[in-house]
């Protein structure tokens, strides 16, 4: 998981508190990547485009992740207004205030960010969770994430000094603590997260992360891990979605592509990193991957930062 998540090259795009009081609903529009958020006080409901609606209460966290446009409404059959609009008119983003308290209706707010991942890699992290997901305040896989929350909480109302740092490194925490409770709840997680849990196939994918160079072969991998030949290819398949080398291939592949934008080395010095013989054999490899020639891919530049959690 370690070595993933520093492949993603997690960045955190923007952080806000949201309070909003008396009727209210709001529509956002499509996003890149990741939000995450909690409930600080009250009761909404999060409703993703073709997903059931969660209800979210005092202490709940969530993690959308799939882009969809998606609701966020302290009265559910209330019309929406549009998010992008509200956020533009607030003197600042960070801090939105919307509606009117009223005597019969809880004060709601909401803290997080929006969580940016570098686009070679995302895929891997995007296709393995939920477009929304909710994390009880009461589940014992919650506990971990109180203490950020109260600090995220603290730091969002007060504004001390130091806190835009310190908001920003709290919701990558947040994320990464969310993220935990959420595999820790789930019993079939697709993909890679969940053939984590696999011993075999788990241990394969470490040897297979922290050995990338390596030429491994099917039988090696299995042989490390105590599996036959065939019964390793079919569950690592199974469990992952793609054969052992293909994974291999696009575990190198995205690596190289991170070495390539992180600096001004050559592609050759790259290829030779990731274990390729000759600048050809990689460039091919890497179009293969990516669609494009790793000399290319390095010039273009990645798209803009996420926006605000509550935001397009």
């Amino acid at each position: 998981m370690s070595d993933v998540l520093t492949l993603l090259n997690i960045g955190q795009a923007a952080s806000s508190r949201f309070e909003a009081g008396g009727r209210w609903a709001l529509r956002f529009r499509s996003y890149r990547h990741i939000k995450i958020g909690a409930i600080v006080s009250g009761v909404c409901w999060l409703t993703v485009d073709g997903e059931p609606s969660l209800r979210l209460s005092a202490g709940d966290c969530y993690l959308l992740t799939g882009g969809r446009p998606y609701e966020v409404a302290g009265d559910p059959d209330l019309e929406p207004e549009d998010g992008h609009d509200v956020y533009l008119r607030a003197p600042d983003f960070r801090n939105v205030r919307y509606g009117t308290a009223t005597p019969d209706t809880e004060q709601v707010v909401i803290v997080g960010g929006s969580i940016t991942l570098d686009d070679m890699a995302a895929e891997l992290l995007l296709d393995c969770l939920p477009p929304a997901a909710r994390i009880p305040a009461d589940s014992p896989r919650a506990e971990f994430l109180r203490p950020v929350l109260r600090m995220l909480t603290d730091e969002t109302a007060a504004e001390p000094l130091g806190s835009a740092v310190m908001i920003e490194h709290l919701t990558q925490i947040l994320f990464i603590q969310a993220l935990r409770a959420h595999l820790a709840g789930e019993e079939d997680v697709p993909g890679w997260l969940g053939a984590l849990n696999d011993p075999q196939i788990g241990a394969a994918l470490t040897l297979m992360h922290q050995q990338a160079v390596r030429r491994w072969t099917v039988a090696d991998l299995a042989a490390e891990v105590g599996m036959s030949r065939s019964g390793f290819a079919l569950r690592f398949r199974t469990l992952v979605g793609l054969p052992p080398l293909d994974y291999l291939l696009h575990w190198r592949i995205r690596s190289a592509a991170k070495a390539l934008r992180a600096g001004e080395r050559t592609v050759a010095s790259v290829a030779a990193e990731w274990g390729y013989a000759s600048e050809s054999a990689f460039s091919n490899a890497f179009k293969r991957v990516t669609g494009q020639p790793p000399a290319r891919y390095r010039t273009l530049r990645p798209a803009p930062p996420g926006a605000p959690p509550l935001h397009e």
